[in-house]
């Protein structure tokens, strides 16, 4: 009979402010005691990863069409 501990749902801020590094300590960290909490703050930290990554190659990719269109004619 395996007996997990439940742990306090506090572990699910550090892949937030962290990402993926968070995810990753906050799975090594909980896995043997909280096997479930553990898998979703490793998943929680690569999702809001690949949507800070997206974002950014949004915006830098409309940074370029900006200048172009509000440049300084001298």
């Amino acid at each position: 009979m395996s007996f997990e501990r439940t742990r306090s749902l506090w572990w699910v801020i550090l892949p937030v402010f962290l990402e993926i590094i968070g995810g990753v300590i906050a799975y090594f960290v909980l896995r043997r005691d909280d096997y479930k909490l553990a898998k979703f703050c490793l998943q929680l930290g690569i999702v809001l990863t690949i949507i800070q990554v997206i974002a950014f190659l949004i915006i830098f990719s409309t940074i370029d069409e900006l200048s172009q269109e509000f440049g300084v004619n001298i």
